[in-house]
């Protein structure tokens, strides 16, 4: 593939069209959303509604062809044993940090988050109690509730990030093609890619990747926020009970000067390094609440809820929610904002991923890969849900809580558990841990973001020591999140990433038909 590359000046290694025009966009919506707040919130919030409704069923189904794609290759005796690079390849990094790395940047912020969050929302409602099947806050809706708060972030995210990190492996080490988003379409449009097609494909997987990791790093600095309100009881920090954007700003600023330092590391040392510290404290915080928490709850809900998600994941990933009477729209509008939210997100956070990914996965076969990076995962988030959330589930069970968890700002859910769990002292203490835990993840994620973006400017050329391009980047990615946080907050980050996970979703598609091309077809007719 004959990318066309700058042989000197600023963008020395660089294509030029890919990682000037993916700036100047993104430039000239930072310029429109901090000049015209008010409307550019309210014309997000317009285009989310248009594209949850007209292609909400297509994010639903392409989800879904993800997880039969990966599974099937990965099962598939021939494919499985393919391994992504030369025969003699063998993996750069053990299993110990692959799969640190690859939870970090993939889902790890999702985690702190949503470990508490997810299962208590959905113990409140779910689309099993809209229809009247199960009761909100009742004891028995409590399978419910893990059964649709695993399926978003079970297979189906994993699928989508796997697709991308199994193209870009196969096409990128077998075929010797560069590390760049648009090498996964070659199959299908051949030397076209070494043009303005191209082009236009990897500046839509940068501008995916700069939205995508816009909304996690505004729920991360939104919790880190709140992390330090439970540990200093700084009133500045928070406004009306969420974090003020002052706060969220604040954090966000550390957050990226970290991540530049760590990015201008590399990979094999910062990123690494970071990756093995936050996966430590991970099984630290889960041994915590597995000693101290709901460890028979969480025990016995691990193993029910697997057995729940696996029967319903068909009808789960398959089943579109239109209009009609009541019941009909308040399942249509939870679809709306959680599992087609969740998709999107997945599918904007996945050319940063996906690519990240296939970075490290060198020398592993499609069976290891799939295994790694799909079905070990789900077992994690998994665990964190029934440990952690199972806690949280539990006090507002008993008593205990008296709607204190469930009336938390999303933010603060986890601090509340654990200030319920622990005397004031020890409480501040085991939030110490977690905002620890939280700026590893951030900075894991953010500096593994900036060197993907950085990659795919410049060609897969492997630019990623450039300390003037890092900078920039990073503060692309600060810029970015500022001003749709001070447009309107995370409902704003969230409007713009479900509209700008649209386009990508299509490259997506194609991606996973070029996979099956090649690694089927082909090779079926290079056996005959």
């Amino acid at each position: 593939m004959a990318i066309k590359l700058a042989k000197s000046g600023f963008y020395e290694g660089f294509s030029k069209p890919v990682a000037i025009t993916s700036k100047v966009l993104v430039a000239a919506f930072i310029v429109w959303v901090a000049m015209n707040s008010e409307a550019a919130a309210a014309l997000l919030a317009k285009l989310q509604v248009w594209s949850t409704t007209v292609f909400g069923g297509w994010y639903m189904y392409i989800t879904a062809a993800f997880i039969i794609v990966c599974l099937g290759l990965a099962l598939h005796p021939r494919t499985g044993r393919i391994r992504l690079g030369k025969p003699e390849d063998r993996p750069e990094f053990s299993n110990f940090s692959w799969i640190s790395m690859m939870f970090g940047a993939g889902i790890g912020i999702g985690m702190l988050t949503y470990s508490t969050a997810e299962p208590i929302f959905h113990f409140a409602n779910n689309p099993d109690v809209i229809k009247g099947l199960t009761i909100g806050q009742d004891a028995g809706n409590v399978r419910a509730a893990y059964k649709w708060a695993f399926l978003h972030y079970g297979f189906s995210p994993w699928a989508i990030y796997g697709i991308i990190g199994l193209a870009l492996g196969i096409f990128c080490y077998n075929r010797g093609l560069p590390l760049t988003i648009r090498s996964a379409l070659r199959p299908l449009f051949g030397k076209a890619l070494d043009g303005p097609l191209g082009h236009c494909i990897d500046i839509a997987a940068i501008l995916a990747a700069i939205i995508g990791m816009g909304v996690t790093l505004g729920f991360g600095v939104s919790q880190f926020a709140s992390g330090i309100y439970n540990i200093t009881g700084a009133d500045w920090i928070l406004s009306e009970g969420k974090p003020s954007f002052v706060a969220q700003v604040l954090c966000l600023g550390v957050v990226i000067f970290v991540s530049i330092l760590s990015a201008m590391s590399g990979l094999g040392k910062g990123i690494k390094w970071l990756s093995n510290i936050n996966m430590g404290l991970s099984i630290f915080l889960l041994l915590f609440f597995a000693i101290f928490g709901a460890s028979v709850f969480a025990f016995k809900t691990f193993f029910i809820t697997i057995w729940d998600y696996l029967l319903a994941l068909p009808a789960m990933s398959l089943t579109v929610y239109g209009g009609g009477d009541e019941t009909a729209e308040a399942l249509k509008g939870w679809q709306s904002g959680w599992t087609i939210f969740y998709w999107a997100w997945w599918i904007a956070f996945a050319p940063f991923v996906g690519l990240f990914l296939a970075r490290v996965s060198r020398g592993r076969t499609v069976r290891g890969f799939v295994l790694g990076a799909m079905i070990l995962p789900c077992l994690i988030c998994l665990a964190w849900f029934t440990l952690i959330g199972g806690t949280a589930i539990d006090l507002e069970l008993s008593g205990v809580a008296k709607g204190a968890i469930v009336n938390a700002d999303i933010s603060a859910q986890l601090f509340e558990t654990i200030n319920l769990m622990l005397s004031p002292a020890l409480a501040i203490g085991m939030s110490v841990i977690i905002v620890t835990l939280l700026l590893t993840y951030l900075v894991t994620s953010a500096d593994s973001a900036i060197l993907i973006v950085t990659t795919v400017a410049s060609g897969g050329g492997g630019n990623e020591g450039q300390t003037k391009h890092i900078i920039i980047w990073g503060l692309i990615f600060a810029l970015t999140v500022a001003v749709l946080l001070y447009a309107g907050g995370m409902d704003a980050l969230k409007s713009a990433m479900i509209v700008g996970a649209l386009p990508f979703s299509a490259v997506m598609a194609l991606m996973a038909v070029a996979l099956v091309k090649v690694m089927v077809f082909e090779r079926r007719h290079e056996d005959s």
